[in-house]
């Protein structure tokens, strides 16, 4: 039996659950342990992939095709283990399950009940991702606030397995805030207390208490919550804002945080081997001043965390290149034909991301075209290579109008377009190709440059495609079609190779993307960009 660990929120949310559980996951990772870690997430979409970037940020996409909440990014990204369709749960898709149950008659005529129906649900969810992974460990955060009433069943769901694996086999974590009162100088540990009794309430007594704060506690605070919550003095951690979010292990396990969830699992292994992480830290904090400056063009950059993973993407590579990435976050709908060239000067690079509908989309085809005439180090992704290719078709082959079948469905000249047949083959996300899938590098491209291999495998989001019936005289113009489908129906990528990095992928590479492993072409593109004069 795994070892279940349960991560808890309370007083506000946005305190960094997601980087404490992905944390004490690259620790245990560290010490031998095979870590598997899940989200339960309170609202009631069955998933985050209809929801606005703007309500929920960025959907991040695991392996097996799953849309999930972006706290999975960071899960990928600190433990360095692919997630599945077990690792995001919602009310929306326990409730879908269930209801389905009921009209399949797997209830045997019961009356449907939160408790046990909706409490068993979420409880085989859990136990599942264990069974799925092998897992010596799970580490299973639950959305939201203690005291909302979304989140009750999940509170009960997993204070019902606590019992299920014995105490021994099962702890909790409660991540909380303590405030700082500039007016009397003070830390204060009330909230706390406040949230614990709250905990308590639903029968959950936490194991150990994470504080989250912005400047050093002191010691009289620690032995106040412990005495007051009832924990052991050293299972009160404190979890301090960091400037660096990739520090967050080596600041944690300084406090001993490894060290005290393995004694009160009852786990026998080595101390944490963090050479690697501390020498990416170290690389982190060895960029100094130089810089350069990449201009992320989007729809939806009132909100950073829509663009999670690309961001850590750049920075990722930007430690690589001992260099500081710097973002110029542009509003894709603010540029225009008479101020193109303005906004977008001075950058190093130009980024344009993933999204949908056609909002800011002649934004977008400008700073391509800019980047294409300028020279400029450009990086397409998802959208931003299907608008690459509209802006080469209309300014470079001389296709005056044209343009995706997303966008305009009387267009005459659809380059980008849901192709025929396509949906026969996929089951998921409706008409969404979502997950792996493999891709053929055509040989002598910057592709192959990048990432040194012919057969590679990218994670998808997305619906339309390049439109095969404008392979011959777009590429008669310039474009090169540098990776496809293995059944060659699909242009997979695009790219001008009388640039130094002018590359657009139809995937999202940026979520294979980890801190001490860049991904390749986040480290081409940033690598152009060190050598692009601003």
């Amino acid at each position: 039996m795994p070892k279940y660990i349960f991560v808890t929120g309370g007083v506000v949310s946005g305190l960094g659950k997601g980087i404490t559980a992905a944390s004490l996951g690259r620790l245990l990772k560290a010490r031998g342990l095979k870590v598997a870690a899940q989200k339960l997430d309170p609202y009631i979409n069955v998933d985050p992939g209809t929801m606005s970037p703007y309500q929920h940020g960025e959907v991040y996409v695991t392996e097996d095709g799953a849309e999930t909440d972006l706290d999975l990014g960071h899960y990928e990204r600190f433990i360095d283990e692919d997630l599945n369709r077990y690792s995001n749960l919602t009310t929306g898709k326990v409730y879908w399950n269930v209801l389905n149950k009921e009209r399949r008659g797997e209830y045997l005529g019961s009356t449907v009940q939160v408790i046990p129906h909706i409490t068993d649900e979420i409880k085989d969810f859990v136990y599942r991702v264990g069974k799925k992974t092998g897992a010596d460990v799970v580490i299973t955060e639950i959305g939201g606030t203690i005291g909302d009433i979304e989140s009750q069943p999940f509170i009960e769901a997993v204070r019902q397995i606590s019992l299920e694996a014995g105490r021994e086999n099962s702890l909790f974590i409660h991540v909380t805030l303590v405030p700082y009162l500039h007016g009397s100088e003070e830390h204060k540990s009330k909230p706390t207390q406040h949230s614990v009794k709250e905990l308590q309430g639903m029968g959950i007594n936490p194991d150990i208490i994470v504080l989250r704060c912005n400047e050093p506690l002191e010691e009289s605070i620690f032995r106040k919550i412990a005495l007051f919550c009832n924990v052991k003095p050293d299972c009160v951690i404190e979890n301090i804002t960091l400037p660096n979010l990739y520090e967050a292990p080596l600041m944690l396990e300084r406090s001993g945080f490894s060290g005290v969830v393995c004694r009160e699992l009852g786990l026998s292994v080595p101390e944490p081997d963090l050479t690697e992480w501390k020498e990416m830290v170290d690389r982190i904090s060895l960029a100094g001043s130089r810089h350069v400056e990449i201009g992320l063009i989007g729809k939806y950059t009132g909100l950073h965390d829509a663009y999670l993973s690309v961001v850590e993407a750049l920075h990722h590579a930007g430690f690589c290149h001992k260099v500081q990435v710097r973002i110029r976050w542009i509003d894709s709908e603010e540029i225009s034909e008479k101020n193109a060239a303005e906004t977008l000067s001075g950058l190093n690079g130009i980024l344009v991301p993933g999204g949908f509908g056609s909002r800011g989309i002649e934004g977008m085809i400008l700073a391509a075209k800019y980047a294409r005439e300028n020279h400029v180090p450009y990086l397409g992704i998802c959208l931003g290579m299907q608008v690459a290719v509209i802006e080469f078709a209309r300014h470079a082959a001389g296709i005056a109008d044209a343009n995706s079948g997303e966008f305009d469905e009387q267009c005459r000249h659809k380059v980008i377009d849901f192709m025929p047949g396509q949906s026969e083959d996929i089951d998921k996300g409706g008409t969404l190709r979502l997950g792996a899938y493999p891709c053929i590098i055509s040989p002598g491209t910057v592709m192959e440059r990048c990432y040194g291999k012919l057969e590679i495998s990218e994670r998808h989001r997305h619906r339309y495609e390049f439109n095969n019936d404008y392979r011959g005289i777009l590429t008669d113009c310039g474009l090169t079609l540098s990776g496809f489908s293995p059944d060659d129906r699909l242009v997979e990528t695009v790219e001008l190779s009388d640039q130094d990095f002018f590359v657009g992928v139809q995937y999202h590479p940026e979520f294979k993307s980890r801190p001490n492993r860049p991904h390749p072409l986040f480290l081409g593109f940033v690598g152009a960009a060190t050598q692009h004069p601003d």
